[in-house]
């Protein structure tokens, strides 16, 4: 029997990190995963029909990594990770050749809102100025930390005049705030679309501020040279460098138990692997549920692990495609900028589509397309042959379609093509420059990660009081379990998915803690800071 000091279950991005922070620690690492390759989401793949052309299924716009203190920490530039973030981060291209634009410079994209409201150009700037101390102060340090026990964190909070403004603005929800500080029509829709669609339910109160902390952030969308599979193999480097090792192809059967608490993983071909410490990338159905033996838990922990819920609005459709040229948008005859947009969005043209999106979302039905993508050979020329494009476009669309999943195998190519038909009536030359599509579907995303139930890229909602202390359950939400020797890090814990490395930096800190080690690098004191306010 193989023995280790810490064995993590899965290889996504957060179980990466973790896992280079503990093996600079000293701890004999290994991670297990079903995949061929390591990186879950952060994967990157060749056209099998075009050599040359690569495309990003799951995951491609990545918001202030270079800025994390795991990408430091670890250095990941040394281990040829880079990244690029386009000036003209994000335009909401529009029927009428108007675009509305965010740029990584406040002035210009205060320019663009003004010219379709100069009372919310104001307001954008405001809010921004007003967020940044509690950006920089609050949010940042506390996404961070493991989450605080929330009565304590509001009475820390509220000692401070950024921490009553802070509680006083998430009282709200984004919908509310959206509609209390912005008055036209294609700003709102623009805001609550790119600043909370594709992250929170924006119905949901405690939310208020997530849309002026995301203006207020200095970093904004970026890009992986090469890929966002880049990222995972520096990650790899990191980790086999100091000693980490990593086996993919496996499949687990159970984790392994020793008096009353962990003491390694069986795999399903019977071989065991030891280790008194596992840290566990997979969701809460597969941790609690499918891979412990059900006499261990008390069933009101298997209950609360039961109802962890997924995202109504995050299941992704995504239209792949390979070009003899890059998009040239209509809109960019009026504005010549829009030709080196990086995220486009599509279809977006007033506040209340939001609302018929939700609704479509909950009947099962797709609604008229709103979509967002972009061309990663316009900034990264590596990813296609010489002379060659690769582009994508991204769609919310639901997992359960018509209330069943299944009906995506037979109806995902017709609805490819019904997107690509929507692309081009703001990218006409795309009838002629498309040389392959493909398509991926919600199924398909549970599938490939099947941690994504329900093709929740998120890995968990954020409503039900799923946040912070209480993700994914009260119980375990400081990444310890109720079983010893048990941790989680993935997406289901907080600050929560997309990729931001956190939920795996803050995992390693109590791993290490709790095995003696000392911890080199320099995490935030959330609690003194908030504290010190």
């Amino acid at each position: 029997m193989q023995q280790y000091d810490v064995i993590f279950l899965g290889t996504g991005h957060n179980a990466l990190v973790a896992q280079a922070y503990l093996a600079r620690s000293g701890l004999r690492t290994l991670a297990l995963d079903r995949a061929a390759e390591p990186g879950g989401g952060l994967c990157t793949m060749e056209n099998p029909r075009w050599p040359g052309f690569t495309h990003h299924p799951h995951s491609f716009f990545h918001r202030a990594i270079s800025r994390m203190p795991w990408f430091r920490d670890l250095e990941l530039e040394r281990h040829g990770v880079r990244y690029l973030q386009p000036e003209l981060n994000v335009a909401m291209l529009r029927r009428d050749g108007r675009a509305l634009e965010w740029w990584t410079e406040l002035e210009r994209t205060v320019a663009s809102f003004a010219e379709f409201s100069r009372r919310d150009a104001e307001a954008l700037r405001r809010w921004t100025e007003e967020f940044r101390p509690i950006v920089e102060h609050i949010l940042v340090p506390e996404a961070q930390s493991p989450p605080l026990e929330p009565n304590r964190r509001r009475e820390l909070l509220a000692r401070s005049k950024l921490g009553r403004r802070l509680l006083e603005v998430s009282a709200w929800s984004p919908l509310e705030f959206v509609t209390r500080e912005f008055e036209h029509d294609a700003v709102r829709a623009g805001l609550l679309f790119f600043n909370g669609l594709r992250e929170v339910d924006l119905r949901q109160p405690g939310f208020g501020h997530a849309i002026p902390a995301l203006l207020a952030s200095p970093a904004k969308a970026q890009m992986c040279v090469g890929g966002a599979g880049n990222l995972a193999r520096g990650l790899v480097r990191d980790i086999t460098e100091h000693g980490g090792a990593m086996r993919c192809g496996v499949e687990l059967r159970r984790l392994v138990m020793r008096r009353g608490r962990v003491a390694g993983v069986e795999l399903t071909t019977g071989e065991v692997l030891a280790a008194s410490v596992l840290v566990s990338g997979l969701n809460p159905q597969q941790t609690f549920l499918e891979l412990l033996p059900p006499d261990v838990l008390p069933a009101e922990i298997r209950a609360r692990a039961e109802e962890f819920s997924y995202n109504l609005l995050a299941p992704l459709f995504a239209l792949n495609v390979a070009l003899d040229e890059p998009p040239r948008w209509r809109a960019a005859e009026r504005q010549p900028e829009l030709a080196r947009a990086f995220m486009f969005i599509v279809g977006l043209e007033r506040f209340g589509q939001f609302h018929e999106i939700v609704a479509a979302h909950e009947r099962g039905e797709i609604p008229p397309p709103v979509a967002w993508g972009a061309c990663p050979t316009l900034f990264d020329p590596t990813q296609a042959p010489p002379g060659r494009h690769t582009a994508f476009l991204w769609e919310k669309l639901p997992y359960a379609l018509r209330g069943a999943a299944a009906r995506w195998d037979a109806e995902r190519e017709a609805h490819g093509g019904r997107l690509l038909a929507h692309w081009t009536e703001f990218a006409p030359n795309l009838r002629g420059a498309v040389l392959d599509t493909f398509v991926r579907s919600p199924l398909d995303t549970e599938r490939t990660l099947p941690n994504m139930r329900g093709g929740d890229l998120l890995v968990g909602s954020f409503a039900n009081g799923q946040v912070g202390w209480n993700r994914p359950f009260a119980g375990a939400g400081t990444y310890r379990t109720p079983v010893p020797g048990l941790y989680l890090c993935g997406g289901s814990t907080h600050p929560g998915g997309n990729v931001t490395g956190l939920c795996g930096y803050n995992a390693a800190r109590v791993v290490a803690v709790d095995a003696g080690k000392r911890i080199w690098w320099s995490p935030p004191d959330i609690e003194g800071l908030l504290a010190r306010l």
